[in-house]
């Protein structure tokens, strides 16, 4: 599990290993500094080899105090290193003000009218400013600063962040205002959730992680609620050792729309059997039995019409997990079958057209059940919980800003089930409060998964984990994570019938 902290949990983190007596804010600061500065000689290796020029923008808090440690550490390298500040030496905490004063060089004001103006980019420019507590926007004298730094970035300048570029929320990745872009984010002990979420993969560059010697974080009674954790492809293999039996792998029952609207629960069907599942079963109206027979062979067919109809094959109690959604259609004869299919309380994906009919009837949205997967995109998600859209969509005014992580948490309280809130940066979250992230940036980027019939891929691939038996949660965050890396092993070019066919190759590499 790889656990990624929010700026209240690692000031706790560095707050507790300082109470014990196990490290000084000194000891923290310094390994910060050196974490950097190895980060950025492992990135850009031809800035090892000898002296180069760097530019050092330092803050008023801890981070300005970084920025500081990074300063000397260069210079005694034989660096040429300018360092500008923003604040008072005699504002800062005692641990930066102690940095600024062993740095001993000249520093200027970063708020001075032109501090950067015209100055030629330097070999390595710090974003030391603010880090992961910063709680307003960025404005005032720091737009030119913002600026002149993107400029210097043009000109060839490494721009790297110490943490997380500021004016970028740890939290939720939003920017607060203007916001800083770099080439390296160095993040200490965790990532943050702001380096996946939102805007983030797009203002952080490449994301290192530098250890500073915390220990992981003692959870208290409450506090596994308050977790988020990055989607691990190492726990994401779900092995079929010691099951010898079609039924013990579970049967999954895809329900599909009418005549010229199979395609997209075939789809599902595929990735749900090639996902695992014994059995696949494709749900159709008789009207479109005979177009789903012509494309289907190891997907078995049912002719399920309406809401009766499907009450009567769930009669077969090794039916074990639904989907419903993909081109189903919205009227009221499909309404029925979400109704059905709720009311059998088994592990059921709702996605597509499913999530529709449930937004617009209270009816359906009391019938939801703990083993329910919703799994909308933005649109569905406004329509689902416009409420919480509506506080998603708000401007970032201050920090920690609402963010993709607490809609999500909310949305899956309000629904009693699991919630897989698709994007770029997928959250996965249950009613209980645990939460994961699926982050499709940085060397998981995946733009070509935006093509026509993948969500209705990934909805088949959550319903044959159900099948299989995980649970609802670990059942999205497998199918998120092994989603995105089959587009990854594909590449560009990808069509929503190609990712199926590369889950044999995915899953034999783990």
């Amino acid at each position: 599990m790889t656990e990624l902290l929010t700026a209240a949990q690692m000031r706790a983190t560095e707050g507790a290993a300082m109470e014990s007596g196990a490290v000084t804010g000194l000891d923290l600061m310094e390994r910060a500094g050196q974490g950097l500065v190895a980060a950025v000689f492992a990135q850009w290796p031809e800035l090892a080899r000898g002296p180069h020029r760097a530019m050092v923008l330092s803050g008023p808090g801890n981070n300005g105090g970084d920025g500081f440690v990074v300063a000397r550490l260069l210079a005694e390298r034989g660096w040429a290193v300018e360092v500008l500040f923003f604040g008072g030496p005699d504002r800062l905490p005692p641990d930066a003000r102690t940095n600024h004063d062993r740095w001993g060089g000249v520093v200027r004001d970063l708020a001075a009218p032109g501090a950067m103006a015209g100055q030629p980019a330097p070999d390595l420019l710090v974003d030391a400013l603010f880090g992961t507590g910063l709680a307003r926007p960025l404005g005032g004298p720091l737009v030119p600063v913002m600026a002149e730094t993107a400029r210097m970035r043009a000109q060839g300048a490494r721009v790297v962040a110490v943490d997380l570029p500021s004016g970028l929320c740890s939290d939720s990745g939003r920017p607060l205002g203007g916001c800083f872009t770099v080439d390296l984010s160095v993040a200490f002990h965790r990532a943050k959730p702001g380096h996946h979420l939102a805007q983030g993969p797009a203002h952080c560059g490449r994301i290192v992680v530098a250890p500073i010697g915390l220990e992981d974080r003692k959870r208290g009674a409450g506090d596994p609620a308050g977790a988020v954790t990055l989607v691990d492809p190492a726990r994401e293999a779900g092995a079929k050792a010691g099951l010898n039996h079609k039924y013990a792998h579970g049967h999954a029952l895809v329900l599909s729309g009418g005549p010229g609207r199979t395609g997209a629960a075939r789809l599902a069907a595929r990735g749900a059997l090639r996902i695992g599942a014994g059995l696949v079963t494709l749900g159709v109206p008789p009207a479109a039995l005979q177009e789903a027979a012509a494309q289907l062979t190891a997907i078995m067919l049912e002719r399920v019409a309406d809401g009766p109809a499907l009450e009567k094959t769930l009669a077969d109690d090794r039916i074990n997990a639904l989907c419903l959604g993909p081109a189903l259609g919205v009227s009221a004869d499909r309404a029925t079958l979400v109704a059905a299919a709720l009311r059998c309380n088994r592990p059921t994906v709702l996605d597509a057209d499913a999530l529709t009919l449930i937004s617009g009837d209270a009816a359906l949205l009391d019938l939801l059940h703990d083993t329910c997967v919703l799994t909308p995109h933005g649109g569905e998600f406004a329509r689902l919980f416009p409420e919480i859209a509506r506080k998603l969509d708000a401007p970032a005014t201050s920090g920690p800003a609402y963010g993709k992580v607490d809609a999500t948490r909310e949305a899956a309280r309000r629904a009693g089930c699991t919630v897989l809130f698709k994007g770029p940066d997928t959250v996965i979250a249950s009613p209980g409060g645990a939460c994961a992230i699926n982050s499709s940036a940085y060397d998981r980027a995946v733009p070509w998964l935006a093509t026509a019939g993948s969500g209705d891929v990934l909805a088949g691939l959550v319903t044959g984990l159900l099948a299989r038996g995980l649970a609802p949660h670990r059942a999205a965050e497998t199918a998120a994570w092994l989603h995105s890396k089959c587009a990854l092993s594909f590449g560009p070019g990808l069509i929503a019938e190609d990712i199926p066919e590369r889950l044999p190759g995915v899953l034999r590499t783990l």
